[in-house]
């Protein structure tokens, strides 16, 4: 039986709650793959979960993606032998951990081009991107995106992904620093919303139009001020609740402003058939090894220093993609 140390929580809480432990790691059963870790990603929905917004069976092993090395392969798994390089984003979580067995539908064979750091801080993430570019909305050259949270770790990738395809991204971001930033990765002009009102500004840039695209991974704060900034039959991506969850609101707000459309996707509905993930996952590994798409890692945390982690993420003091090495 193999051990492994892993991060759990038995409550939802703080970043105090997360808790070191030892435990046993059996066999991969049928369809499974046992993957022993070199780099583990962190994400927000990490915190949604330790925190309760997201609710879940208890105890819970934190992470949603990582990168490392098959171990075992289950019976029925065609896709991946012993030994190769792998990297994942995927439900259930369990990824905060040295080795794991999982489903090995959402697994996906690593190029060697690819190191581990890497694909730990890209998959969830870029994979994100690459659902709100290619099959939320038929995003094509010359469409205008407004995009929250443009310094992070999926903003980041999107700001290239979008200059890669000739789409005019404007980024917000909470300092001129992290606007620099996004700027400095593809987006075509940024706002500091601690400074600017953003609606305004976006009508400025748009010359009154308004943007085609709003994609928000905040939640509350900016919502119904992001609906704002849609030309009329825009599209309102909402992806995440860094801010809270979007509290329910009138439908008819929508035709009032002009006939808006509204989506709420998550990325595992997109990777859920193993073709699709594989196919999304092949695409992001050619933007990445093309140099259309750098992956920034902005922070490095040791396992043991996960709580620390969460609070970093918290505080919005992070830039870029962070992770963890077991």
């Amino acid at each position: 039986m193999t051990e492994t140390r892993a991060v759990i929580f038995e409550a939802p809480g703080g970043p105090e709650v997360l808790k070191l432990v030892q435990r046993p790691v059996g066999d991969p059963g049928p369809g499974e793959v046992r993957i022993r870790h070199h780099a583990c990603g962190l994400n927000y929905i990490d915190i949604y979960q330790r925190s309760g917004v997201y609710p879940m069976p208890l105890p819970q092993v934190l992470g949603m993606e990582g990168a490392g090395v098959v171990e075992a392969v289950g019976q029925g798994v065609t896709h991946l032998a012993t030994g190769d390089r792998v990297a994942y984003a995927a439900a259930p979580p369990g990824a905060y951990c040295d080795v794991r067995v999982m489903s090995a539908a959402q697994v996906c064979r690593l190029p060697d081009g690819i190191d581990f750091r890497t694909a730990a801080a890209m998959m969830l993430q870029g994979l994100t991107v690459h659902y709100l570019f290619h099959r939320t909305v038929p995003l094509k050259p010359g469409d205008t995106v407004l995009f929250h949270a443009a310094a992070g770790g999926v903003g980041l990738i999107a700001c290239q992904w979008a200059r890669a395809m000739g789409i005019r991204l404007i980024g917000t971001a909470g300092t001129d620093e992290k606007c620099a930033l996004a700027r400095a990765h593809g987006a075509a002009e940024t706002i500091n919303y601690e400074r600017e009102d953003f609606v305004a500004r976006v009508r400025e840039l748009t010359e009154g139009r308004g943007v085609d695209v709003v994609m928000d991974s905040i939640g509350a704060a900016t919502f119904e001020r992001s609906l704002d900034c849609l030309r009329p039959v825009g599209m309102m991506i909402s992806f995440g609740n860094a801010s809270g969850k979007v509290p329910p609101f009138d439908l008819g707000i929508l035709g009032a402003k002009g006939s808006l459309q509204l989506t709420r996707p998550t990325l595992f509905t997109h990777i859920a058939r193993h073709e699709d993930c594989q196919a999304m996952a092949a695409q992001l590994f050619r933007m990445v090894e093309s140099g259309k798409v750098a992956i920034r890692i902005g922070q490095e945390f040791a396992l043991a220093d996960v709580a620390e982690a969460h609070r970093r993420m918290e505080a919005r003091a992070t830039t870029g993609s962070s992770i963890l090495l077991p």
